[in-house]
């Protein structure tokens, strides 16, 4: 047989010996694993990563990232902002931020000394990889400091590593935002320009051919391959003929099924078409009773703390670490007294108007106090839950966000459908029930 042809390099020296169930033999020729390597960089003398990337760095570029809350702000080569912009009826706009990284100012000379030293070291050095979605993926690290005093660090500056990664069609878009631990996070940027450079592109893992050729006294394909490309056309064969009376199948009401389960007739027999699964209302009330008893606590956040949020008990802050177990922090206790108190001199349920004319609950807000105590102050933790409406498909959908005003006084935002339901049950403090 000849050799085969596929791309990849074969070597008659390189085989392995395979027997089948049914003693025959094969001699399989392995394709070659140092091929395709030879563009890999190590003669590369054009631009260093970092000036590839200048112009990125000249023209004041930004790129942003929006999630459920926070908009990310990652102005290249000179900060990354995290921030919130909130405007309630006949208010000012307030904005949120922290500044999650500056880049350090330093004075031209040292700056383009600092950079060539850099450039010299990164093309010596191997190319750092991380593994995004799923693929090993090359990137260039840029670090930044200084940024918004962390309190949980004892107010030391937050930090950013920037890692930028070549793809060819991108816009410099953000990918990913990550708190990788307390204060110091992780961004990871999409661009073409360190495409230019082979040592950061895309490497994808290429599929080579596995060549057999049959030994002597061995078939020219084994018995068993044989048969099971008989059996797979066989299933793949269309159905002739209609079903005897005896066989039809019984007509299918559609009482039966879901508005998301309707029967689908296909060949004169009913098929459900499998679709999203609404909450009954059945189970809808009991999940609201839970949450209201507490027993069915909201949980979320993205990054290194997450939030655990049961009404009418506590809110927590937690961690978890595969080898030192869960971190939490009480960052507010319930008390239904002292609530209504903090409730009488701030407001606890606000509204808004709809275009119908109808006043709608928009939030509620519930105060927790007597949580941990805080290094920084020497006072507990305080927290005020801001409870909003969140439609979406699953009614164990959440978005759970925390914010820090003031030193260990916080604000935990609270969204899901569990509250839709509920919120115009509110009284003047702000407390839900059960709706008739």
């Amino acid at each position: 047989m000849s050799q085969p042809t596929s791309g990849a390099l074969y070597s008659d020296d390189d085989f392995v010996i395979m027997t089948t169930a049914e003693k025959e033999k094969y001699k399989c020729l392995l394709p070659s694993l140092a091929f395709g390597e030879e563009d890999d960089g190590k003669n590369y003398s054009g631009p260093s990563p970092y000036e590839l990337l200048e112009p990125l760095f000249k023209r004041s570029s930004c790129s942003y990232r929006i999630e459920s809350y926070w908009t990310y702000e990652v102005c290249h080569g000179k900060h990354i902002r995290q921030y919130h912009e909130e405007k309630e009826t006949g208010q000012k706009m307030s904005v949120q931020e922290y500044y999650l990284g500056k880049m350090i100012q330093r004075s031209n000379s040292a700056e383009t000394v600092e950079e060539m030293e850099d450039d010299k070291a990164a093309r010596k050095k191997e190319v750092s990889t991380k593994n995004i979605e799923g693929q090993l993926t090359p990137y260039y690290s840029m670090e930044m400091g200084n940024g918004t005093p962390c309190s949980l660090k004892q107010n030391e500056p937050r930090s950013t590593s920037i890692l930028y990664v070549c793809h060819p069609e991108a816009k410099h878009e953000i990918l990913s935002v990550a708190e990788v631990t307390t204060c110091e996070y992780e961004v990871v940027v999409l661009t073409p320009l360190l495409c230019a450079h082979p040592k950061y592109r895309f490497k994808s893992s290429p599929v080579n051919a596995i060549f057999c050729q049959a030994l002597a006294g061995s078939p020219l394909r084994p018995q068993r391959l044989v048969q099971l490309d008989k059996e797979q056309e066989e299933q793949l064969k269309p159905p002739f003929g209609t079903a005897s009376r005896g066989d039809e199948a019984a007509p299918v009401g559609e009482e039966a099924f879901t508005s998301t389960h309707k029967p689908i007739m296909v060949g004169g027999q009913a098929q459900v078409a499998v679709g999203t699964t609404h909450i009954s209302r059945l189970t809808d009330d009991q999940l609201i009773k839970d949450f209201l008893s507490g027993s069915y606590c909201l949980q979320g956040g993205v990054g290194w703390w997450k939030y655990e949020f049961c009404y009418g008990k506590h809110v927590h802050q937690y961690h978890d670490d595969k080898e030192q177990g869960k971190n939490i922090v009480v960052v507010g206790n319930w008390n239904a007294e002292e609530h209504i108190d903090w409730a009488k001199k701030n407001v606890a349920r606000s509204f808004q108007l709809r275009d119908d004319g109808v006043q709608k609950v928009k939030s509620v807000s519930h105060f927790y106090g007597h949580g941990d105590e805080c290094d920084l102050t020497g006072k507990p933790r305080q927290v005020i839950v801001k409870l909003k409406c969140k439609e979406s498909e699953s009614p164990h959908a959440v978005t759970v966000y925390m914010m820090e005003p003031q030193t260990c006084q916080y604000i935990l935002g609270v969204e899901s459908p569990v509250i839709c339901r509920i919120l115009d049950t509110a009284d003047e403090h702000g407390l839900l029930s059960v709706s008739g």
